[in-house]
């Protein structure tokens, strides 16, 4: 499993790296990536609750794997926060693993681990 973000002001690669730290799993900025197994995407959410144009291309092309999504964003966006994900995980109906503020904290960085712990052993079986 890889970790493909996308990050416009470097918070969600910030996270990213944070994740791949902690799980051993290797971060790959979207720009970079061209997957061939499954993949956590990690993204940002635009303005006022959009998903960004460079992460809608990419699931154009490799959306049939990923295997779940992380978006980040600000709390000051209210009920836009995080939008990004909850549109992509209905889209493609992957689970939306986490709402992360900015770069996230130790609480957000351990569920995600949690989250891959859970689906790499599950996959396993």
């Amino acid at each position: 499993m890889q970790l493909i973000f996308d990050s416009m002001t470097g918070n969600t690669r910030r996270f990213a790296c944070k994740v791949a730290g902690l799980t051993g799993l290797e971060a790959v900025a979207l720009a970079d990536a061209d997957p061939h197994q499954p993949y956590l995407l990690l993204t940002y959410t635009f303005g006022s609750g959009a998903v960004p144009d460079s992460t809608a291309s990419f699931l154009g092309q490799h959306g049939a794997l990923m295997r779940g999504v992380v978006s980040s964003g600000s709390f000051h966006w209210g009920d836009s926060f995080g939008r990004a994900g909850d549109m992509i995980a209905a889209q493609y109906g992957v689970p939306y693993v986490a709402r992360v503020n900015k770069s996230g904290n130790a609480a957000d960085v351990q569920a995600v681990a949690d989250w891959l712990g859970a689906y790499v052993s599950h996959a396993a079986d």
